[in-house]
């Protein structure tokens, strides 16, 4: 009998959803004990509600994730990541396999940190093969890496920048264009709280500028928002 594995694709590229369904039909061929029913999403509206609504009539087994996507203010979920942790938190049986052209150790070490996701692989080793091999490791409750993420990951920082939630907010906040009166009803901190994870901001991501501006273009190229 074959078992069924309910695969939800979230990218904006439809070149990359077509090859991780090409993939997944390989697989399913080879292997002939096991079948995919697939979906797919381009943002990260949609896919919220794909996972939402999935989730309350049947598990989702596999998902594959893209981090850089457009975002949702509806629900304030602004990249792949914030859906990669909301999956795992109420959903931690689901494997996540994450695909991003991100290759900054820093946002990599950000994504081991909260997603912990089973399978990273970066845009630019994406072939045929390397997916292949990414899902058949997953499904064998095995981790998989591609090899630039691996050689990538061995010289990270030993104090590797990881932020956490109001750090993530804040950034993203500053962004959108909030100023400080917006930010105190958003984020649980007094003014001089904001201010202070700010000025830690800047020392982390290696800021030379002191306006906000120049912290969100850091943070930007660096790949946290």
């Amino acid at each position: 009998m074959k078992r069924t594995y309910n695969v939800l694709i979230i990218d904006d590229h439809q070149i990359i959803i077509d090859t991780f369904k090409m993939a997944l039909s390989f697989v399913e061929r080879e292997a002939k004990d096991v079948q995919f029913e697939i979906d797919d999403a381009k943002d990260c509206e949609s896919a919220f509600k794909k996972i939402k609504n999935t989730f309350k009539q049947n598990k989702i087994d596999l998902i594959f994730l893209d981090i850089s996507l457009p975002h949702s203010s509806i629900n304030r979920i602004f990249s792949g990541q914030d859906l990669g942790v909301l999956t795992k938190k109420d959903f931690p049986s689901t494997k996540v396999i994450i695909c991003t052209s991100y290759n900054d150790n820093l946002r990599l070490n950000s994504i081991l940190k909260t997603i912990n996701p089973d399978s990273l692989i970066l845009k630019g080793d994406i072939d045929f093969k390397e997916v292949v091999v990414a899902i058949k490791t997953v499904l064998n409750n095995e981790s998989y890496f591609s090899k630039t993420v691996v050689e990538l990951l061995k010289k990270r920082f030993s104090n590797a920048i990881v932020l956490d939630e109001n750090d993530t907010q804040i950034l993203k906040e500053l962004s959108n264009g909030s100023k400080m009166k917006e930010l105190m009803h958003i984020i649980p901190l007094s003014k001089s709280g904001i201010e202070k994870r700010k000025l830690i901001l800047r020392q982390k991501l290696d800021v030379i500028g002191s306006s906000d501006r120049d912290l969100v273009l850091a943070a930007r190229e660096k790949g946290f928002i």
